[in-house]
């Protein structure tokens, strides 16, 4: 039985997909390969989408040729690679950033340690800018596969190791010959704390970097402003419709924020920007609180907060995804308050802004 997704992604790969599909077509429960695609629809049921894509792609080996998998191959694999990724990928201005300062820091004689590599650009990067060797880590084995096609393709083999696992199971000495000298990372999401950015550095420093090594970006600022908007208040409450209160559905709303474009949505601005943290990546970073004040421009209701960052790449490059500026792939953090706040213009409110080192929340106080 298959049990590594390395050992079948390539040939499944270069398949055109769709290219002869039948799926629809049932099997017998004497065909070869039924066990292994029942053990694969199991699998997609109890949402373990990996697991599922093993399965399919072992009955799409043992029935080569057929085509007969090639669909929930691909329903598998589109619930673990979500398609942000390509978007992701083809956000110019986040790649030519990463570019510039990659060049920067990066040069002949040194160890860099790619921390959720993706499909490997910035380890690409890091190679061209002269590293004499980069390790690649990817948690999700699918794309650490496709990472390894991509650096192959472009003839970095030699120096570039895709290493099919989280950094906090990398080890120096089998993964790692020894310290890096340079982290880069990319491994942030709207209110940049959400896909574990912080505990992976701080693993990354204590075990993996050398002293002195350089972490790309060097830090990250965190930024808010209230908002007044029923739209963006309405994506997590809900009231009486159809003449029936569906009030205590709202039990079910998030506490903490969520990721959306702020420009699709109906919504006034009532107060200026705010800084609510400013995490140095290169620093030990522990839970934090902060109280901040904010003066209404504009009088109205508060319903949430919008969150956004900047961060600092290397000197003199920067990234944001402000909502006035940015083109960034990335959207922005919003978290609804779970009953609004009456602001007048001019009359400060206090902003009570905590993070645990996976998320922040915000109240007003």
């Amino acid at each position: 039985m298959i049990t590594a997704i390395e050992d079948v992604a390539e040939p499944l790969s270069a398949r055109e997909p769709g290219a002869g599909v039948d799926d629809h077509f049932p099997l017998e429960p004497s065909h070869p390969c039924y066990m292994l695609m029942k053990l694969g629809e199991e699998a997609m049921a109890q949402r373990q989408y990996e697991r599922a894509y093993e399965m399919f792609a072992a009955a799409a080996r043992a029935d080569a040729g057929s085509g007969r998998f090639t669909r929930k191959i691909n329903r598998a694999m589109r619930a673990v690679v979500p398609r942000w990724h390509f978007r992701m990928m083809h956000d110019a201005e986040r790649s030519r950033a990463y570019a510039q300062a990659i060049e920067q820091v990066v040069g002949p004689g040194q160890l860099v340690l790619d921390i959720g590599s993706g499909a490997g650009l910035l380890s690409m990067l890091a190679a061209r800018a002269g590293a004499d060797q980069v390790v690649a880590c990817e948690a999700v084995d699918m794309v650490a596969a496709g990472a390894r096609d991509v650096v192959k393709a472009n003839g970095y083999s030699d120096r570039i190791t895709v290493v099919s696992s989280p950094s906090t199971g990398l080890r120096v000495g089998s993964d790692l010959p020894r310290k890096a000298d340079v982290l880069v990372t990319e491994i942030f999401d709207c209110a940049l704390l959400g896909e574990f950015a912080l505990p992976a550095l701080r693993h990354a420093r204590q075990e993996l970097l050398s002293p002195e090594a350089v972490v790309l970006p060097r830090s990250g600022t965190l930024f808010a402003q209230l908002v007044e908007s029923t739209d963006l208040r309405s994506m997590n409450h809900i009231g009486e419709i159809e003449g029936f209160d569906f009030s205590s559905f709202t039990s079910l709303a998030s506490l903490e924020y969520f990721s959306t474009n702020l420009g699709n949505y109906q919504h006034r601005v009532l107060t200026p920007p705010v800084e609510l943290f400013r995490f140095d990546f290169g620093a030990d970073i522990q839970p934090e609180q902060q109280i901040v004040e904010v003066v209404p421009q504009e009088s109205g209701k508060a319903h949430a907060v919008v969150m956004w960052f900047e961060l600092d790449l290397a000197p003199g490059i920067t990234l944001t995804n402000n909502p006035e500026t940015s083109g960034l792939h990335w959207k922005q953090a919003v978290q609804t308050f779970r009953e609004p706040r009456d602001c007048r213009s001019g009359e400060p409110l206090v902003l009570r802004a905590t993070h645990d080192m996976e998320s922040v929340l915000v109240s007003l106080r």
